[in-house]
């Protein structure tokens, strides 16, 4: 995915790539989350570093997707093909909270993302996103006494399809609320600013367009292909992970009003009109989902297809932030990788997803505590 044209001069990132020694064409797949190709890169350049500890907080789950913490330590996990939310605490059995009404669960499409009330001690919302019948949309509800009730839809009408449906979502440093939309396997979504697929999009907790947006409309960024990982920095640095196509996964930093360049390029393009990513990785090796902040300032990714978590190291703040050689955890342990989520206490919740286009193992799916370094 190329860069975006920002408000004033167009500015170029530094890309800390994963490169590839021999770059082997790969054809395009009508899917996120195929099967590895056979054809596979000659070597990439990367570390592989060990981090503890692998404890399971919860197994048995099926197709979860999120893990959103709530202020007890504790998690709403969201369950996409039954449409159902549980509440997951380390040391006890998941609590099923009930199924979400509306949620059609086809292909990559179901109930998809959570996100928590920063005012959830005075209000009890809570928030989702789902695929429903005709479209994508974000629904509030409040969670009392381990039951959620009052659900509402607060925005409709983003497009759906059988792949590409997005899906995160996260209240930001701003108390707003961003959602992370696909194109919906319609390329020409994404550089239609009248269409809501393949975007981020900010909004009130209400649903409206959030004040200071670029275009004075839910759309925050766009150019996106399918946006599933969101997370911010201490600094206040807004970070996306996005699928590629065919040769390029992204990590991108992300300002209002930009274009992210999708279709027209994928990785890094150097093109006036887009921004570059700040870190690629071969499709092969990433398939990028949830990501988060952890503890140590590192930006921790989710890889479906590359069954591991990549680690990114940043240094600097503003724009003077930078990011390091990425770095491998867990390669081929625990299977595909789904999210990323940091928890209060400084670790970090890795949610699995081996019983959707993956082989499920003993206990699968699971959550499982990463720790950081130093944590």
């Amino acid at each position: 995915m190329a860069a975006a044209a920002e408000p004033g001069p167009a500015r170029r990132r530094r890309l800390a790539a994963l490169t590839l020694a021999g770059v082997v064409a790969l054809a395009g797949c009508t899917s996120d989350e195929a099967s590895p190709r056979t054809t596979e890169p000659a070597s990439t350049e990367t570390t592989s570093i060990e981090v503890a500890d692998g404890t399971d907080i919860a197994t048995g789950l099926d197709v979860p997707w999120e893990a959103a913490f709530l202020p007890d330590g504790s998690a709403l996990v969201t369950l996409r093909d039954e449409g159902r939310v549980v509440r997951v605490r380390s040391g006890a059995d998941p609590i099923d909270l009930g199924e979400i009404p509306g949620v059609v669960a086809q292909g990559e499409g179901g109930l998809l993302g959570a996100a928590v009330s920063p005012t959830f001690e005075q209000d009890q919302r809570v928030y989702f996103y789902l695929s429903a019948e005709r479209d994508n949309r974000v629904v509030r509800a409040r969670l009392d006494d381990d039951r959620i009730s009052g659900v509402e839809p607060i925005l409709t009408g983003i497009p759906k399809g059988n792949i590409h449906n997005g899906g995160r979502i996260a209240f930001g440093p701003d108390n707003e609320l961003y959602v992370a939309t696909g194109d919906a396997g319609d390329t020409s979504r994404s550089q239609d600013r009248d269409d809501l697929a393949g975007k981020i999009l900010r909004i009130t907790p209400d649903g409206e367009a959030a004040p200071g947006n670029p275009f004075d409309s839910p759309i925050w960024s766009w150019g996106h292909r399918n946006v599933q990982g969101l997370a911010w920095s201490e600094d206040g640095t807004m970070w996306a992970s996005e699928f590629g196509q065919g040769d390029w996964d992204e990590l991108n930093r992300i300002e209002p009003g930009d274009n992210y360049g999708w279709p027209q390029v994928e990785g890094e393009g150097g093109e006036p009109d887009f921004t570059d990513p700040e870190v690629v990785w071969a499709t092969g090796d990433a398939s990028p989902s949830g990501i988060a902040v952890g503890s140590d300032g590192a930006i921790y990714i989710a890889a479906l297809r590359g069954e591991s978590v990549w680690r990114v190291p940043v240094t600097g703040s503003g724009d003077d932030v930078r990011t390091g050689t990425p770095e491998r955890i867990w390669q081929g342990r625990y299977g595909r990788i789904r999210d990323v989520s940091a928890a209060p206490d400084g670790t970090l919740w890795v949610v699995t997803s081996n019983t959707f286009r993956g082989t499920p193992r003993d206990g699968d799916d699971r959550i499982v505590v990463l720790r950081p370094p130093g944590s």
